[in-house]
């Protein structure tokens, strides 16, 4: 607030007091006149003080705002002049810099100008020489053409038809040269790679065969093994689908199946058995069920030594688990999980020596056969089904496409893939490696079995004997006793109608009603 408000206020505080005055006189009447004019005086005399007071309050505050503003227009005074000042030294130092570059292009520009006269008149030399030349050398071709009696385009094509001639049979002695030479390295390099790589991961080989004999500590043991009218026997060979034999072989019972996976289960269950000494259906059938678990386990540990051995990482635990599986599973005779270990072994030095993707050709070697992992339970060849589980546990590309050319069912996408077909080949071609007829028996094996499962209410078929008996176990709830011998009937016309095989192949229909219950 200023001056004029503070008095503005002052006038209205006497007034007030006056009417307060004027009122109090007219309610006291006459007798109180003379103390409401003495108070009024006294308010009014306050109201003086007050107004003066104000006046002055007013006065001090309205010069301390006029000192505050005076400072602020100074300070702001001199920064402006600060902000100019500087602004004119700025523009003092670029006029001075504009001052020296002009000065400075003016002198190029005049050594420009002489440079280019000087080039101009270099220019018109040349031209005068050029011409002096092209005089000269017209000359010359006219003499040259009136002495050899042809033109010059004659001769230029003459010329140029025995420069090509020339050059075309050198080029082909070089061609043939080079040729010669990296055929002579190539096949000095090739065999020395191969026989590096062969010798560097030289693996034994052992061909297995469809029989495992179990050692027993006592023939004593057989005749429990054997079971009361042969239930312990029949049992396990329900349990496992391989057929037991217990002949004159002392301290020894024979397990006989194609299957390596089926013949370790049983192996591995009579050992339990007579280490245990409990030996009764029901005992067997625990036996089984905990044995195959453990096998399960074994598979898995089978599969992580072989990653371990080759230094393969990250892949997937379910192709761990596959390739323990081929363990368990033989081509040829040939044990195809030491078969694919020799493989990565192989593609993989050939790919060192050679300077190529390591780690793709370890890869696709050791799982160019994981379908055989699966081969007995999907449809498909095991290199489709190797390359579908390559896309689906997450392999790369040149791994999968390694994969899929290995039988040279597509075309070779790279140099790696060669290896691997190279390497595949190598490790089957050894001598000892593989048995082909043990194979083609095999699938017979594995056909037969494949045509008893076929028919409605089979839980399950075992190919025995060497394939001279395939035992067919059906549900009880499905499959009455009359349907089970027609079904033996219809599965010998199915396997005589669509197999090959020597002599007579007995078929037994297993139909076995269990009641259960449990005393509490």
């Amino acid at each position: 607030m200023n001056a004029l408000t503070y008095i503005a206020i002052a006038a209205c505080v006497v007034l007030a007091a006056a009417v307060i005055v004027l009122l109090l006189k007219r309610q006291a009447g006459t007798r109180k006149a003379a103390e409401a004019e003495e108070q009024a005086r006294i308010i009014l005399e306050r109201a003086r003080e007050d107004g003066e007071k104000i006046k002055r309050e007013a006065a001090i505050e309205a010069r301390e705002k006029d000192l505050a503003r005076q400072n602020e227009l100074e300070t702001q005074n001199r920064e402006k002049q600060r902000k100019i000042n500087e602004t004119e030294r700025r523009l003092l130092s670029k006029e001075e810099n504009l001052e020296r570059r002009f000065q400075s292009i003016e002198r190029k520009e005049r050594d420009f100008t002489q440079k280019e006269r000087k080039l101009a008149q270099k220019e018109k030399d040349l031209e005068a020489e050029e011409a002096k030349i092209a005089e000269t050398l017209q000359r010359s071709v006219q003499e040259l053409e009136r002495i050899s009696g042809m033109t010059q385009d004659e001769a230029k094509a003459m010329l140029i038809k025995k420069i090509e001639d020339e050059a075309r049979l050198e080029a082909i002695g070089t061609v043939r040269r080079i040729e010669d030479e990296a055929r002579e390295k190539a096949a000095v390099s090739s065999r020395e790679i191969i026989t590096n790589a062969i010798q560097r991961s030289a693996a034994e080989h052992i061909v297995e065969t469809t029989v495992s004999v179990v050692d027993l500590p006592s023939d004593d043991m057989k005749g429990r093994i054997i079971g009361r009218e042969g239930r312990n026997i029949r049992a396990l060979e329900m349990a496992t689908g391989v057929d037991i034999i217990v002949d004159d072989t002392p301290e020894a019972v024979i397990l006989s199946s194609f299957d390596p996976i089926r013949r370790e289960l049983a192996r591995l269950s009579i050992q339990k058995l007579v280490t245990d000494g409990r030996i009764h259906p029901a005992r067997i059938e625990d036996i089984v069920e905990s044995v195959k678990a453990d096998l399960e386990q074994k598979i898995k540990q089978e599969g992580e030594s072989a990653v371990l051995e080759l230094k393969v990482r990250d892949i997937h635990p379910e192709l761990i688990k596959l390739l323990g599986k081929l363990k368990y599973r033989t081509s040829y005779g040939q044990n195809v999980l030491q078969h694919t270990k020799e493989v990565a072994m192989l593609a993989a030095m050939m790919a060192r020596e050679i300077g190529l993707d390591t780690n793709v050709a370890l890869r696709a070697g050791l799982l160019h056969d994981i379908g055989k992992a699966v081969d007995r339970d999907v449809e498909g060849t095991h290199t489709e089904l190797g390359v579908e589980l390559a896309k689906k546990y997450g392999e790369s590309e040149k791994v999968v496409q390694a994969i899929a050319s290995h039988h040279r069912d597509v075309d070779f996408p790279s140099i790696e893939a060669v290896l691997v077909q190279a390497a595949d080949t190598l490790s089957a071609a050894r001598p000892g490696a593989r048995r082909e007829l043990l194979e083609t028996y095999i699938q017979r094996l594995e056909k037969l079995e494949e045509i008893a499962s076929s028919f409605e209410g089979v839980s399950k078929a075992f190919a025995l004997q060497a394939g001279r008996e395939i035992r067919i176990i059906v549900e009880a709830l499905k499959v009455s006793d009359d349907r089970a011998a027609l079904l033996a009937k219809e599965t010998a016309a199915k396997i005589k109608a669509e197999l090959d095989y020597p002599g007579q192949i007995k078929v037994t229909v297993i139909r076995e009603m269990r009641a259960v219950e449990y005393a509490r």
